[in-house]
């Protein structure tokens, strides 16, 4: 079984404009394909690798939770990504117990198409590894990736 999900598509936004989108975890909720996401604390914009945001996040398992995401990629107009990490990495101990919730990553890559933009998400888990916490994967599927791309590419150009 592979390790990650890979899912393209082409929307009407453009690459600047996309970009400033998911730089700005603030609007993240507006693209979330999975309704999961209730918002970030705080209002930091990403302006390079290394740069943290922290999102609050629900689940029918979890209840509420926060994720801390630190972004692994970014090359402007380009490529942007993050890797979220339980929030602090203990939290929820009583549901999901010693699980070391970390490891995954989201990477969009943005290329120009016409008019619009091929927009490519990579959602991996190979770095996962706590076996326990490898055994969720994959939490999201391809459809709510694709829905989380054609979100962003609606939400980029309005």
């Amino acid at each position: 079984m592979s390790d990650q999900i890979t899912v393209t598509r082409t929307v009407s936004a453009t690459p600047k404009q996309l970009f400033a989108l998911l730089s700005t975890p603030t609007r993240h909720q507006e693209i979330d394909g999975a309704g999961m996401l209730r918002g970030v604390e705080g209002s930091t914009e990403i302006s390079g690798v290394g740069d943290e945001f922290v999102m609050n996040m629900h689940n029918g398992d979890l209840g509420d939770y926060q994720m801390k995401n630190t972004v692994t990629s970014f090359e402007q107009d380009r490529v942007i990504g993050w890797a979220p990490s339980m929030h602090p990495i203990d939290a929820k101990k009583d549901t999901i117990g010693d699980v070391r919730a970390e490891g995954h990553t989201y990477t969009w890559h943005l290329a120009p198409e016409g008019d619009g933009t091929t927009v490519t998400q990579v959602y991996d888990w190979s770095g996962v590894q706590d076996p326990d916490f490898r055994g969720f994967f994959p939490m999201l599927s391809e459809d709510q990736l694709a829905d989380s791309i054609e979100k962003a590419g609606r939400a980029a150009s309005s």
